[in-house]
């Protein structure tokens, strides 16, 4: 493919190199530079790409593309934003994959990978479709599993997998969008069927700042879409929304919405309600519990009927849903007359949501066991001690992803925001202990929560990734005191 071909709707600013040049593969990883290869020079966090040119170069790197002219004789092609650059080349390399599929992308703190998961479901179980799915948990082409390591990956592979897809006779996608993805343009030139907004909740701050900043990036999703789905309870409906021409179907449990849930009914082993859209009502199950498996469960209706698909026919799928891992999860517990679960919940929202909604139907008590992850926006953590400690019967405080943070310190944030007069919390630093602990002192209709890991299956201390998987805790647990 030629130079010039690539650059197709990049902003280029100035040109020291051949348009007509055969580029024979793009990097921006100076390590993975062939012979022929279009290098992108990214200016990154951590370092900078234009640092590795003359390594790019000494491996045979073509040209260049760069957001800052580089020194001495480099065939280089100078363009307004690197990573705007690095997207649109990924998509004009691959065929622009996304142009022959549905696209979908899922955005908000909370509800993101259940949202998607039961949505892909729903296309698969109404349609028939094979349906690609980006995620936190996992990529996915049909039932074929493909692990991932954060929300979005780089706009170069997020190009290269929708082309995976494209090959493999996908006919929709459904994406889970992050802030970061927007702001960092991973998703940079793609156009979106439909987008549709969960919630927003603290999160991120480290990143963004603000609240507003935060909103905003994720609110950029609205401006790329043709149809939207947007829970307009939430209190950033408005920011989020409110500018975006598209055509938007609103999602309510408080009758504020253009699709409404009413007669909720919030059981210890899923929901169920009746969707209201226009003159039609359809009863709804879900084998999830919590009062947040209704929200997501109007997401994916408002979503659906923005693909076509009717209000029946989606209601009709979502009766056939399994529970998502690491979700509200029940973890298998032979011979113990309490209950585990485990579930992602590693903000305050996430944690107020899921305990709020265990305590709706728990019998005896409820054990929290979490903590806060390490390099990441502190603020949270006291806010998390006191929603913790303030809804649970008892909390458990421990280590939840420490990175490169002193575990202590993490935890010594979270105890700023435990008032010191309650007496129903516990430390103990090392996860599997506390865990234990949490098994140990369970009694009969009890509900223990494992939260902060959900589906992930390690523990990052110091940088390093450690295997733990809650589920194998349990069992060995169990094991262990059979």
């Amino acid at each position: 493919m030629k130079l010039k071909e690539l650059l197709t709707d990049v902003k280029i600013l100035q040109v020291g190199a051949d348009l007509e040049t055969e580029i024979t593969g793009v990097a921006y990883d100076s390590r993975k530079v062939t012979p022929g290869c279009l290098f992108v020079a990214i200016s990154g966090f951590a370092t900078d790409g234009n640092k590795y040119i003359p390594m790019a170069l000494e491996k045979g790197a073509a040209a260049v593309v760069t957001a800052k002219i580089p020194e001495g004789d480099v065939p280089y092609v100078q363009v307004d934003s690197d990573r705007l650059a690095l997207a649109l080349i990924g998509r004009n390399y691959f065929g622009d994959p996304a142009a022959s599929m549905k696209l979908i992308g899922v955005t908000g703190t909370n509800g993101k990978t259940s949202s998607t998961l039961l949505l892909k479901h729903v296309l698969e179980q109404v349609l028939g479709a094979k349906v690609g799915l980006m995620g936190t948990m996992e990529n996915m082409i049909g039932d074929q599993s493909i692990p991932t390591e954060r929300t979005t990956p780089e706009s170069f592979e997020v190009q290269a997998l929708l082309a995976q897809m494209r090959d493999a006779g996908c006919t929709h996608v459904v994406m889970e969008v992050s802030s970061h993805a927007i702001s960092l343009e991973r998703v940079g030139g793609m156009h979106y069927d439909v987008a549709a907004f969960t919630n927003l909740t603290e999160d991120h701050l480290d990143f963004h700042k603000t609240m507003e900043a935060y909103c905003d990036a994720k609110a950029e999703l609205f401006n790329r879409c043709d149809r939207g789905a947007a829970n307009v309870d939430d209190p950033w409906f408005q920011r989020m929304c409110g500018r975006s021409g598209c055509d938007l179907i609103t999602t309510s449990v408080k009758g504020n919405g253009d699709l409404n849930a009413e007669d909720l009914e919030l059981l210890s082993d899923g929901i169920r309600f009746a969707a209201v859209y226009k003159q039609e009502r359809v009863e709804v199950q879900l084998p999830i519990p919590g009062k947040f498996t209704v929200y997501n469960a109007l997401t994916v209706l408002a979503m659906a009927l923005q693909l076509g698909i009717t209000l029946s026919d989606a209601a009709q799928a979502l009766k056939t849903a399994k529970g998502v891992k690491g979700r509200v999860e029940v973890v298998p517990t032979p011979g113990k007359d309490y209950t585990v679960l485990i579930d992602y919940a590693h903000t305050p929202d996430g944690l107020e949501n899921v305990l709020s909604s265990v305590k709706g139907f728990c019998k005896g008590r409820t054990i929290a066991v979490f903590g806060c992850g390490g390099d990441r926006d502190p603020i949270k953590r006291p806010i998390m001690g006191k929603i913790g400690t303030d809804i649970a019967d008892i909390a458990v405080i421990t280590s939840d992803n420490p990175r490169t943070e002193e575990p202590g310190a993490i935890i010594n944030d979270i105890l700023k925001g435990v008032d010191s007069s309650k007496n129903n919390y516990k430390v103990i630093e090392n996860r599997i202990k506390a865990i234990y602990y949490a098994m140990d002192i369970g009694q009969k209709n009890d509900i223990i929560i494992l939260a902060g890991k959900g589906h992930e299956t390690y523990q990052e201390i110091c940088g390093v990734k450690h295997h733990l998987d809650e589920r194998e805790v349990v069992a060995a647990y169990l094991e262990k005191t059979r």
